[in-house]
C-alpha cells in the first residue's frame, strides 16, 4: 500500500479488471425483487440479501481508483436497492 495519497495504490485493480460488473448486481436485485414479489421469499431473507448488495455497492461507490463512470453505474444500483428495501418494509 502506498503512503502517498496523490498514487494509486499498489493493491488497486487496473481499470476495467476485478470489480464486479454492474449486471451482475442489477441481476441480483431483480431477482430479489421478482421472488419476493412472487411469495418465493420471505420479506426477512430479501432485506438480509439487499442489506448486503447495499453495503457491497456502497463500499465500490466509496473506492477512489473506482472510474467516475462505473461509480454512477453502481450509485443508480445503490438507489434502485435501497427503494426496493423501503417497499418491502413497508
Amino acid at each position: 500500500m502506498n503512503s502517498d495519497p496523490t498514487k494509486p495504490r499498489d493493491d488497486a485493480p487496473e481499470i476495467g479488471e476485478a470489480h464486479p460488473e454492474v449486471e451482475h448486481f442489477d441481476a441480483a436485485i431483480s431477482h430479489v425483487d421478482e421472488s419476493y414479489a412472487a411469495g418465493k421469499m420471505a420479506a426477512s431473507a430479501a432485506k438480509g440479501i439487499l442489506y448486503s448488495i447495499i453495503e457491497t455497492l456502497g463500499t465500490l461507490v466509496g473506492d477512489p481508483d473506482l472510474p467516475s463512470h462505473a461509480r454512477s453505474g453502481y450509485e443508480g444500483l445503490l438507489e434502485t436497492a435501497r427503494e426496493l428495501r423501503g417497499k418491502i418494509e413497508h
